[in-house]
């Protein structure tokens, strides 16, 4: 065997990877230059990066300005786009996945900052073929110290890597958003995002549903660290968070049709109520005074996201 040979059998089961990136807001610019320098860094490199401005035709200007000349320095080529569609975050990721010609679409936020392993852990998964999504954790990175009475079990309301998720590679029934994969092919076959504010439930209950529970995965050693400001650790947006996402969840699980899966829903709530006991409780016996406050917290987290689930039903 050649050495050509030897390089052919070694990268067979390596897709060809597209980043997709997208940025809505200049407030975020100086994350933005984060994300794509993680991207930079990575131990393995993608194939091609989008980077999709959502309806901010002064950011578009900007990045085609001062980030163009990115591709001269990598070994992959910087795509910037405008998002084609009316709606924003999921709009803006299916612009990027028609344009992409990689295998597998990988989506990154731009406020989350990526390990060097990251790209190369996610998609070391697609040599199995019956696998078609892969999600990572996002780690949350906080601008300032964390209250001591939310429960980790909520750490979802920030887009972040929550506890209850597995601790080691296997199905997940809800990929992150801001740390996802997803085969092309795959995704393109119902047309892309059809959920704006719910799209990384809409892929994973969709993908479940046409390929099997086992097919969707999730790896905590793929990680991301994702921004949570100051102005998300408050009483005032966790509350809004839990009724308004829930809320939301209606119309995207109404337009699922038969992939919706409730039932991953309700397991969420009922494995948070116990998991939560138990850590809350061992907390408690170790002299941690906020442990009752935090149990307190997750109970009202579910309750708003129910009363959520039905006010929407009723509008």
């Amino acid at each position: 065997m050649n050495s050509s040979e030897i390089h052919n059998e070694s990268t067979r089961d390596v897709p060809r990877v597209s980043v997709i990136i997208c940025a809505f807001t200049l407030d975020r610019w100086e994350l933005l230059n984060q994300s794509l320098r993680s991207v930079v860094a990575q131990d393995q490199a993608p194939f091609e990066v989008f980077l999709c401005i959502d309806h901010n035709p002064d950011m578009f200007d900007r990045c085609v300005a001062e980030m163009s000349n990115l591709d001269e320095d990598v070994p992959w080529t910087l795509q910037i786009v405008q998002n084609r569609f009316d709606t924003r975050l999921g709009g803006a990721r299916t612009t990027a996945a028609e344009l992409a010609t990689g295998e597998v679409l990988v989506f990154l936020d731009d406020d989350a900052a990526a390990e060097p392993s990251w790209l190369a852990t996610l998609t070391k998964h697609y040599a199995d073929p019956n696998i078609v999504a892969v999600g990572g954790a996002p780690v949350a990175r906080y601008q300032s110290q964390r209250p001591r009475w939310i429960p980790l079990e909520c750490n979802w309301i920030f887009g972040c890597a929550y506890r209850g998720l597995p601790e080691h590679v296997g199905p997940i029934d809800h990929m992150i958003g801001a740390n996802m994969s997803v085969r092309r092919e795959v995704l393109m076959s119902w047309g892309g995002f059809q959920s704006d504010n719910h799209d990384d439930m809409d892929l994973s209950h969709r993908a479940i549903h046409a390929h099997g529970r086992a097919s969707v995965i999730y790896d905590p050693s793929a990680i991301v660290h994702h921004f949570v400001p100051t102005a998300r650790l408050t009483w005032t947006y966790f509350w809004r968070r839990c009724f308004f996402v829930n809320r939301g969840k209606v119309a995207a699980f109404r337009g699922l049709d038969d992939a919706s899966n409730l039932k991953a829903e309700f397991r969420f709530a009922a494995r948070s109520l116990g998991r939560g006991a138990l850590f809350e409780g061992r907390a408690l016996l170790g002299g941690d005074w906020y442990a009752p406050v935090r149990y307190g917290a997750l109970i009202t987290a579910l309750a708003l996201g129910g009363t959520g689930a039905v006010v929407g039903r009723l509008q």
